[in-house]
């Protein structure tokens, strides 16, 4: 029990000690160590790498979900190890739309097919960009969170120590300055040759944890370019799944395309941008091949003569007069006089029916 009493009492003293020390301190009524230029150096460094690393993480957090909402509840479930649900994001969610209305019109149709292939297209985009954002998450947002989390928390603890330790190096060299007895002043020198090595000490231990963030920055270094390479991944992506559905949207013929292009040019100031596609990805141009089309059919409706035409699309026969289509066979095409001009009598084998113009590309 008095042991206990004693070592309160002690470390009641030195408690006080420090809080005079500090306190005199600033006031400028005692000296302080200053830390030597190269710690110091090492002390801003660490803390300039502490406060950027929180603002990159935050804004790439930003990035990579920008629903503040959302990213709150996936930080409650962080927090309580529980796995968040699975949520479709805005390009999925845009896809289902178009899918589904794609499947209302009708995927017979050439609108109801062209929804049904952008729907598709923009949740290929968002499995994409699923994918982006787990890499990111591990490769790169991880790091820098154990960073925060683990490496500085430990600098942290030690610099605190080695504030300590030269509150009571400071406190001890106070005492040597007011001791006057021969006796007093050996306990005092005594004391200063201890708190000496025990700063020193300190001094060094946060020395090597502050120089090992340059280790860290090399590793950040890394995990950047694993960040850049995964977005690189999903541009990439999602320009080749764009480029690939400009392609199939410019290659339906006829009137969709023209009416289309028509319906736009005819509003005030209005001008469609087109996807530039490099020469590794070569570009199929609407107008273009709706011209040649639309020239092919009416040379053909004309001349009434029997032409081989590729299936684009699969189509299903709305009745017994019309001739169901799968993509990429090839079938004979013949206009019929009277017959609407979007559409031709197909024959396959024995099965004949009619076919829409806008399923079906001539070959010579």
């Amino acid at each position: 029990m008095d042991f206990n009493v004693k070592r309160l009492a002690a470390d009641a003293g030195t408690f006080l000690s420090r809080a005079v020390q500090f306190t005199e301190e600033k006031l400028g009524q005692a000296e302080k160590t200053e830390l030597d230029a190269h710690l110091e150096n090492l002390l801003v460094r660490a803390e300039n790498t502490k406060q950027w690393t929180e603002k990159i993480m935050k804004q790439t957090e930003v990035l990579l979900q920008p629903n503040p909402n959302v990213r709150l509840e996936e930080f409650v479930y962080e927090k309580l190890e529980k796995k968040a649900p699975t949520r479709m994001n805005n390009h999925d969610l845009l896809g289902q739309s178009l899918i589904d209305a794609g499947n209302d019109f009708g995927p017979g149709t050439a609108y109801g097919n062209a929804l049904i292939k952008c729907g598709e297209t923009q949740k290929q985009i968002g499995g994409a960009e699923r994918e982006f954002i787990h890499s990111s998450a591990i490769n790169f947002l991880t790091p820098f969170r154990n960073f925060l989390e683990g490496d500085f928390k430990t600098i942290l603890k030690e610099r605190k120590l080695l504030q300590v330790k030269r509150l009571d190096l400071d406190a001890a060299k106070t005492r040597l300055k007011k001791a006057r007895m021969p006796d007093a002043r050996a306990a005092a020198e005594q004391e200063l040759r201890m708190t000496q090595s025990e700063f020193d000490r300190q001094a060094e231990i946060t020395r090597l944890l502050l120089e090992g963030v340059s280790s860290t920055h090399a590793h950040h270094l890394r995990c950047l370019n694993d960040f850049v390479e995964a977005q690189t991944t999903y541009y990439a992506q999602c320009y080749q799944y764009m480029v690939d559905l400009q392609k199939q949207l410019g290659s339906f013929p006829s009137s969709f395309s023209n009416n289309n292009q028509s319906s736009v040019s005819g509003g005030a100031g209005i001008s469609v941008p087109t996807i530039p596609v490099s020469a590794s990805l070569p570009s199929v141009s609407a107008g273009h091949t709706s011209s040649a089309a639309s020239g092919g059919f009416s040379e053909l409706r004309s001349s009434n003569s029997i032409r081989k035409a590729r299936v684009l699309y699969d189509y299903d026969a709305a009745n017994s007069s019309e001739l169901s289509l799968l993509a990429d066979e090839v079938i004979t095409v013949s206009s019929v006089p009277g017959m609407d001009s979007d559409w031709l009598m197909g024959e396959r084998g024995s099965q004949k029916g009619k076919v829409p113009i806008t399923y079906l590309e001539l070959l010579n």
